[in-house]
């Protein structure tokens, strides 16, 4: 069903309030486009919808929600549904919305639940957002070392309704320490008086709780898992992070890296959404950007007013001061955007053989990048004006030339430099980047100018 569709038939079911048709609607039609649907919606309209839902459809189209959206239609429901969700939620999706949620409200759903599911939601609340902890669901299926395949197979079969995923299987010790790892179609490929301990693998890639959920989201990307175990500081394992959960962690890295790189990036906290986010917000993070350039505006400005002299006696030269620094400052923007995404994959690391790789990539390309635009730029100089005489066209392409080398190599050099000093790489944004180069490409280009046409002002 497509989306105008959709939203037509949930709009005729809302006015109408067919509980039933909604219900049929919700087993037939994928709940993450009706969840895109119904955010065009009032939250007292969703939540008047999913009272109508069985426990089970309604936790699953309740996950399919943005997160502001949640926190939203919690406060409408009734109490006894929203702990009723939270039975159903997978544990790192609960621990998170509990997190959200403000003292009152906690205080009055943690009494309400099981002490199973509140000792889950205590312990997986309790790490920072952003670490594997965090992301981490407790619903995992474990088998023994000295179970038979058998065996393994029926435990298996009466614990999967209650597990998030059980393609991979974990073999635990009694302090449930990892073991090793078994996937289902071994298991079911295996002779049934086989033992575990004689099929699985014990080389197993894992990652601890208290690491940033982008390392473990990058261990699950490079080795091609369907989920990694997370451990404890006490080598016990304490549940999994999922792949699907590993690609929205690197889908919101992915949202983090390119609003700092285009300077609208919180400083401290969640980026900016167009849609969430106050005026208020809007305003502050964008406006300190925005004055920070404006600094280095203001120095280029004053530098070439202070050439007037020069400017006056060589008019031409306004006329190519700005595609010769843009030039710099796209060259650069470029070259910052292969190396961060070169960062963000791990292809290359804060080390100076890295470094020296990323120099003796960059160099010639820049040159040639630099020789080709600069020859250009003086040949359509050349063709653009009248009385176009031998020295201005050096001061073009050689200042054309220039800006665009460096432009190039300073990009590839930025974010290193931003990883030295501990800072995000992304957060040197294109407008910075930019402005660096204005500032660089008029020094160059007014170097050339008064080396070849100085005399003409003495």
């Amino acid at each position: 069903m497509k989306h105008q569709e959709l939203s037509n038939a949930i709009q005729t079911m809302l006015r109408l309030y067919d509980s039933n048709a909604f219900a049929k609607l919700a087993r037939t039609t994928p709940l993450a486009d009706m969840a895109d649907v119904l955010e065009e919606h009032p939250v007292e309209q969703i939540a008047r919808l999913l009272r109508s839902l069985d426990p089970s459809p309604r936790s699953a189209l309740f996950s399919h929600f943005a997160a502001p959206v949640q926190d939203k239609i919690l406060i409408a429901l009734p109490a006894d549904i929203v702990v009723n969700l939270f039975e159903l939620l997978p544990s790192d999706k609960r621990a998170d919305i509990f997190n959200r949620l403000n003292a009152e409200r906690k205080e009055l759903l943690l009494p309400a639940l099981a002490k199973a599911e509140r000792d889950d939601i205590l312990k997986f609340a309790s790490f920072p957002e952003g670490s594997v902890g965090s992301a981490t669901t407790s619903e995992y299926a474990t088998i023994t070392s000295q179970q038979t395949v058998e065996q393994a197979l029926l435990s298996l079969r009466q614990g999967a309704p209650d597990k998030e995923t059980i393609y991979v299987v974990y073999v635990v010790n009694e302090d449930r320490q990892l073991l090793g790892t078994v996937s289902l179609r071994e298991l079911v490929l295996a002779k049934p008086g086989m033992r575990v301990d004689e099929l699985m693998k014990t080389n197993s890639v894992f990652a601890r709780a208290e690491w940033p959920a982008v390392d473990a989201a990058e261990l699950i990307r490079r080795y091609d898992l369907l989920a990694i175990p997370v451990l404890d500081q006490s080598e016990r394992m304490i549940g999994i992070m999922t792949v699907d959960d590993a690609m929205d962690i690197e889908k919101e890295q992915d949202v983090t890296r390119l609003s700092q790189f285009g300077g609208t990036a919180s400083g401290g906290g969640a980026d900016l959404s167009l849609r969430e986010s106050s005026i208020k917000q809007l305003f502050k993070v964008r406006v300190l950007w925005l004055i920070i350039l404006t600094g280095f505006g203001i120095i280029t400005s004053t530098f070439v007013s202070q050439q007037e002299e020069l400017i006056s006696e060589v008019i031409i030269l306004a006329a190519f001061l700005a595609p010769i620094v843009d030039m710099g400052g796209n060259t650069g923007s470029q070259s910052a955007t292969l190396v961060l995404r070169a960062m963000a994959l791990g292809e290359v690391r804060l080390c100076w053989k890295d470094v020296w790789f990323v120099i003796k990539r960059e160099i010639p390309v820049a040159l040639a990048i630099a020789v080709v635009i600069g020859i250009l730029e003086t040949i359509l100089a050349y063709f653009s004006k009248d009385a176009m005489n031998f020295d201005i066209l050096m001061v073009i392409g050689l200042s054309m030339m220039v800006c665009t080398a460096a432009g190039g190599i300073i990009g590839a050099l930025l974010p290193f430099g931003a990883r030295l000093m501990r800072a995000d790489p992304a957060t040197l944004s294109a407008p910075l980047i930019t402005s660096i180069m204005d500032l660089l490409g008029v020094f160059i280009y007014f170097g050339f100018a008064y080396a070849f046409l100085g005399h003409l002002i003495k």
